[in-house]
């Protein structure tokens, strides 16, 4: 049929996809067969040359911000544009499934089955939605079992948003918040102590959100061990996985939760707007449909996520994302961040005055980690830090609060990033290592 053989390739020189900088059918087939050829190690500078040319991305800045939003690389966006254009093209017929051979529904759910078969899921305990915070609040405010009295858990390393999400649980459906900091440092010894804890000081304990890598210091607790210890208790666990899938390798059997909310905008690299819920096949009652949502039956997990208008294109463009991660392989994708993470930070450890903040436990931590410099204080100070690397230094590194400690200084490579951009990462630290002291 011309419209299969359009969605698959459609692309067109308007001005529309010129403006938009959309890679030619060429580059985008360079793209994918450089990825398809990359071989280097882990860590390499072969390996960093190799990622970096997958990528369109502006270096006036350094970015050391992946945390916030993953690049696609050139192959995905070029992807990306062309789903875009074809579902412009075809636009209320192909979301009306009224494009022959091409229903919207089956096309949409080769990426919920790619998402699932990333996670190590079936399809039909997995959906789609908007990315990780909307994953989370769906699976927090719309938890059945709660009742008036019963107590939620989380920990000041938890996501703002999924706090509030919480927070909310008590208002809305009289439950008891009961809030606690990790001690520092974050051993995996003081992790597992502080949750053994609070969970055994809190009897009537129904909800623990637990956050599989921090995005405010890249802490990594001992998941699968606090799900286990929370189930001994008769304790649910939301698991907030958002900086976690797609960034080390994650499967759902591993780790035990039973419900999952994260981002594919991350670490993923498809397009904005993209996440995921999983929801293990026995428990998907105990998460109450959408806001009485009846647009899809109860038993069809669209039914837990808000059903709007969506970005159609971005969703199309998922399994193309994860094409690219599985031609790069996650277990050297996850190596290769690590690396990256304990290049800049072995050459900061001895700065005087500046802290690390996870110690050095290799299962402690990914991509992401974090400094404080001596004597910051207050989030004002950590955002003048961050106003400064990036004016004087050219290197855009994050201003982060929450933490018990105080606030801290974030950064997360890229796989786009190298060793020469960490370098300058390390001289803006050194320079600035008195800012505040």
């Amino acid at each position: 049929m011309t419209e299969r053989r359009d969605f698959f390739r459609y692309a067109t020189a308007s001005s529309m996809a010129v403006a938009m900088g959309t890679a030619s059918a060429a580059t985008a087939a360079k793209a994918s067969a450089s990825t398809a050829s990359i071989s280097a190690a882990a860590g390499s500078s072969a390996l960093q040359t190799e990622l970096a040319g997958l990528y369109d991305v502006d270096r006036t800045v350094i970015n050391l911000d992946a945390a916030y939003y993953g690049a696609m690389t050139r192959e995905v966006q070029a992807h990306y544009f062309e789903r875009l254009l074809w579902v412009n093209r075809y636009n209320s017929t192909f979301l009306r499934s009224a494009v022959q051979g091409m229903p919207r529904d089956p096309e949409l759910n080769k990426s919920r089955a790619a998402v699932a078969h990333l996670i190590d899921a079936a399809p039909d305990e997995v959906t789609l939605c908007g990315g990780g915070t909307e994953a989370l609040y769906s699976l927090i405010v719309n938890y059945r079992p709660l009742k008036a009295g019963d107590a939620v858990i989380y920990a000041d390393t938890d996501y703002d948003e999924m706090q509030y999400a919480m927070d909310y649980l008590e208002q809305s459906r009289g439950a008891r918040v009961v809030r606690f900091n990790l001690p520092e440092p974050h051993t995996r010894a003081n992790v597992l102590e502080a949750y053994d804890r609070v969970l055994r000081d809190t009897p009537r304990a129904k909800l623990l959100l637990l956050t599989h890598v921090s995005n405010r210091n890249g802490l990594v607790p001992p998941v699968a061990e606090i799900v286990a210890m929370a189930k001994a208790r008769g304790v649910d666990v939301i698991l907030d996985s958002a900086q976690a899938v797609g960034h080390m390798p994650f499967d759902v059997k591993t780790y035990g939760a039973d419900f999952v909310g994260f981002s594919l905008h991350k670490w993923v690299a498809a397009p904005l707007g993209t996440g995921a819920i999983y929801i293990k096949k026995e428990r998907q009652a105990d998460i109450q449909q959408w806001l009485g949502n009846k647009l899809y039956k109860a038993e069809d997990l669209r039914s837990r996520i808000p059903t709007g208008t969506v970005d159609v294109a971005a969703r199309l463009s998922i399994p193309q994302a994860l094409a690219v991660q599985e031609r790069i392989g996650l277990d050297r994708k996850f190596a290769h961040l690590r690396a990256l993470r304990d290049y800049w930070v072995d050459r900061v450890r001895d700065v005087s005055g500046v802290e690390l903040m996870l110690p050095q436990e290799r299962d402690n931590y990914g991509a992401i980690s974090a400094f404080r410099l001596a004597g910051l204080r207050t989030m004002e100070q950590a955002r003048e830090a961050q106003a400064r690397f990036v004016n004087k230094h050219g290197v855009l590194v994050v201003a982060k609060s929450g933490l018990a400690s105080g606030p801290v200084m974030r950064v997360t490579p890229s796989l786009f990033n190298t060793t020469t951009e960490l370098d300058r990462l390390v001289a803006a630290i050194q320079t600035e290592r008195k800012l505040f002291s």
